[in-house]
């Protein structure tokens, strides 16, 4: 068949540009414009090959196989077909798994199946030359394109370089059509700025009666402390109860001049905070525990369109899929009073509304352990976007955040 595929490892492509613009191989260093790059892969392609492109398939890794927000783009764009292989950590670094196998079956069964006429490989691995050359003895031209090596030498196999058919390279003037190299943080550089909704909560200030309600400690015992024998130990005393503020703070804060109604004695569950061990009430309010969740007032046809949605529009930024979530959680509502009570609720989203928001959120590769260590910052901008949604359809008075 007269036309060309062209195969590439992210991994390699992506290192090798953040190496070559930033200095290091981290992908966390370089943004990249998607559209803009699988558009520039197409027309060199069909440039080199002086064929038609019958698809580019994208290889790469992700934690547990699950697609990230990036795989989400591409795979619903023309002609771009999205493999996954596993992503691991491994002596404290994260490597692929499984994405060289991925990539010799697809070479060898589309050479095999004469697919295409030109196979284009974007890659440096050299685990892919018996692949390669079986494609050659299928008939199959070889195209190995390479990226400019930040020191000026080979990226790439030798063997791998010396086997194929055609080999180009993409310079920096190419790579740098879709790819950028972020900001460095300096010593001059200011730190990132969060959002403004997670902001909020991060700076807002500790209602007084809860810092009041903290017993002081003896004269004595503030003597003998390991921080009283240190000049600055009463600074670290300050910081160390300055903390984040909780939900219960925030709410403390809304609302100054109402107190909370006492719980009867039953028994009490206790959870730890950073403030310490605190009671909490056995059930949710009764307001909370009537809220229906978002499954229930789902159908199977409005379940199929939601699924639809999220494969084909939803991105998977955390603060988008709260307000996706909220959106859709408004629109089915068929009591509004409802809506009504969530709002004073505020920051606190009830329990059976929130687990099933992180649930859905679960879907498109958010919440997924990041260095062992669940990333508290996708929570705070999932239900910051879940707020922001719900002040816009209620026109509320408090700044929309996440708790």
């Amino acid at each position: 068949m007269d036309r060309c595929i062209v195969l590439v490892d992210a991994g390699y492509l992506l290192g090798a540009a953040a190496s070559l613009l930033a200095g290091e191989p981290s992908r966390s260093r370089i943004t990249v414009d998607h559209t803009a790059l699988i558009q520039a892969l197409r027309e060199r392609a069909e440039s080199d090959t002086e064929r038609p492109l019958l698809r580019i398939y994208w290889f790469d890794g992700a934690p547990d196989r699950v697609p990230q927000p990036e795989h989400r783009r591409l795979r619903v764009m023309p002609r771009v077909t999205v493999r996954l292989g596993a992503l691991t950590r491994s002596d404290g670094r994260w490597a692929q798994k499984g994405v060289d196998a991925a990539m010799h079956a697809e070479l060898t069964e589309l050479a095999r199946n004469r697919a295409c006429s030109d196979i284009v490989l974007v890659t440096g691995d050299g685990d892919l030359l018996p692949g390669m050359m079986a494609a050659k003895e299928h008939g199959v031209a070889v195209h190995l394109w390479a990226v400019q090596a930040a020191d000026g030498d080979y990226n790439q196999s030798e063997d791998l370089v010396a086997e194929a058919d055609e080999r180009r390279v993409l310079d920096r003037t190419w790579i740098t059509k879709a790819v950028r190299a972020k900001e460095s943080g300096g010593v001059c550089a200011p730190p990132p700025v969060p959002r403004p909704e997670i902001a909020a909560i991060l700076s807002a200030p500790l209602p007084e009666s809860s810092l009041a309600a903290a017993p002081e400690r003896p004269a004595e015992e503030g003597e003998h402390s390991p921080a009283a024998a240190t000049g600055n130990g009463t600074q670290e005393r300050a910081s160390a109860s300055k903390g984040v503020p909780t939900p219960k703070d925030l709410a403390a804060l809304r609302a100054p001049g109402v107190q909370p109604a006492p719980h009867p004695p039953t028994a009490t569950l206790r959870w730890s905070s950073d403030k310490g061990w605190v009671d909490r009430p056995p059930t949710e309010p009764a307001e909370a525990a009537s809220m229906p969740t978002l499954a229930q007032l789902t159908s199977a046809e409005q379940r199929w369109a939601d699924r639809e949605e999220d494969i084909t529009t939803v991105g998977g930024d955390p603060y988008e899929v709260g307000q996706v979530f909220a959106r859709r959680w408004i629109q089915r509502l068929g009591d509004q009073s409802h809506l009504q009570k969530l709002s004073v609720m505020y920051p606190r989203v009830p329990h059976r509304i929130d687990g099933e928001l992180l649930r859905y959120a679960a879907r498109f590769g958010l919440l997924a352990h990041k260095d062992d260590q669940i990333d508290e910052h996708d929570r705070y901008a999932i239900r910051a976007g879940f707020w922001r949604e719900i002040d816009v359809r209620t026109a509320a008075e408090h700044a929309p955040a996440g708790e």
